[in-house]
Parts: structure tokens; C-alpha cells; sequence
């Protein structure tokens, strides 16, 4: 037996002593999963909303596809003390209202983030605790961090980052369903935590495999 248990249908696409990656949509994989401690996740970008009373919500993902906003709300209802959500700080009025919230500024941004109001030299983390939620210690308002990790996808966050939000919370099992190239999962081995993975896109979870092989490349979190 191995330490997920994760039920036989789901198709693990990779998998060591502290990581699942399953490389599938999260649509069919969500409604399978047992409880977690955390949810760390960073939706697609792209976000479209029709409404700004939150009746016809969608996520835009390539091609025609639309995802909707509500998988966040199912992922968030498998965590047992907390979730947290990354989103553009000009769209962060349409999601749940967060008890608190985290900006990470970008140690390094382009020219070209200063065509928008503010620049997007930074983001925000929306933090959700469930009932009898416990800090190690408590996250700071301002996160400062790399602008972009290892350049291996669109809107990779840094493992700097990541490590910050799940090294001061308490519980060892983390799931992000939006996992792009494993981020969340490299910074969940390097302080010692487990991880479900789930990415839809093959060519992200091949990129993530790797990443999540190769202990020797990983970012030592301070």
C-alpha cells in the first residue's frame, strides 16, 4: 500500500515517497479525492468572468474550452484547515471574499509590466482557513520573491515563494489541481510534506515529472 492511497482508477502519472502527480482533468479527478490539509493552487489565467454576481463564472483555458470557477470552491471544500488561491489583484473583488490576503511583489519584472495600471509587479494570494486553522507561524502580508521560477511555464510562481505560504502552515498534505510544471510540489518535498498533483496539460506534467525526479535541481528553500 502506498502512503496516498489514492483509488485505482485515477491514472498517476508520476509518483515517489512524498508525490503524486496525476496527469488529467481535475473535473474527473476532484470528486475521487479523500481529504487534505491544504489547498495551494494558482488557476489558469486568462480569467473570464460573464457576471459580476458570480452566476455565470468560467475560467479560460486553451483553445474553447471554459472551466468553471466553482472547481475552485469543490477543491477548497476537500481542505481541513486551509486554502489559498492566486489571482490577479484587478479580479480579486469576484472570488469568495478571503479573510486575508498576501501580495507578492516580483523581485524582477519586465518593461512590458508597466503598461497596466499599477504595473504587474505583483499579485495576490487569497488566504481561505477552515475551522481550527493553525499557523506555524504567520505569513506575512508581502510576500518578496522571483518574478518567474524556472521560465518552464506561463505563469510559473517560484519555489521561494510556495515555500514561504506552506512551510508556515500546519498538516503535510497539500493538493494543488492546477499543479502547471509541480511548483507547489517541489517546494511541498523540500520541507518535507506530501502532495497531490494534478495537471491536464501532458507537456507540463512531463515538465513536472522531471522537476520532481531530480532532487539535485531544487531551489534549497531558507
Amino acid at each position: 500500500m502506498t502512503w496516498h492511497n489514492l483509488p485505482a482508477e485515477i491514472p498517476i502519472f508520476y509518483e515517489d515517497d512524498s508525490v503524486v502527480l496525476i496527469n488529467a482533468d481535475c473535473r474527473d479527478i476532484l470528486p475521487l479525492l479523500p481529504k487534505v490539509d491544504l489547498v495551494l493552487t494558482d488557476p489558469p489565467y486568462g480569467i473570464m468572468f460573464r457576471s459580476k454576481h458570480r452566476k455565470i463564472k468560467h475560467l479560460k483555458i486553451e483553445g474553447d474550452k471554459r472551466l468553471p470557477l466553482d472547481l475552485i470552491e469543490i477543491a477548497s471544500g476537500l481542505a481541513t484547515r486551509a486554502v489559498y488561491v492566486f489571482c490577479r489583484w484587478d479580479r480579486i473583488e469576484l472570488l469568495p471574499k478571503p479573510k486575508s490576503v498576501i501580495a507578492w511583489v516580483k523581485n524582477n519584472w519586465s518593461a512590458g509590466d508597466l503598461k497596466h495600471e499599477h504595473g504587474r509587479q505583483w499579485e495576490v494570494c487569497c488566504f481561505y482557513p477552515k475551522e481550527h486553522h493553525e499557523f506555524i507561524e504567520r505569513i506575512p502580508d508581502v510576500i518578496h520573491a522571483d518574478r518567474t521560477g524556472n521560465g518552464l511555464h506561463p505563469t510559473e510562481k517560484p519555489v521561494e515563494l510556495l515555500g514561504k505560504i506552506i512551510g508556515c502552515n500546519v498538516g503535510d498534505l497539500i493538493l494543488d489541481p492546477f499543479a502547471g510544471v509541480c511548483t507547489t510540489g517541489v517546494a511541498a518535498k523540500q520541507l518535507g510534506r506530501r502532495c497531490i498533483l494534478i495537471e491536464m496539460e501532458e507537456r507540463y506534467a512531463e515538465i513536472g515529472a522531471k522537476r520532481l525526479s531530480q532532487e539535485e535541481l531544487f531551489y534549497i528553500l531558507e
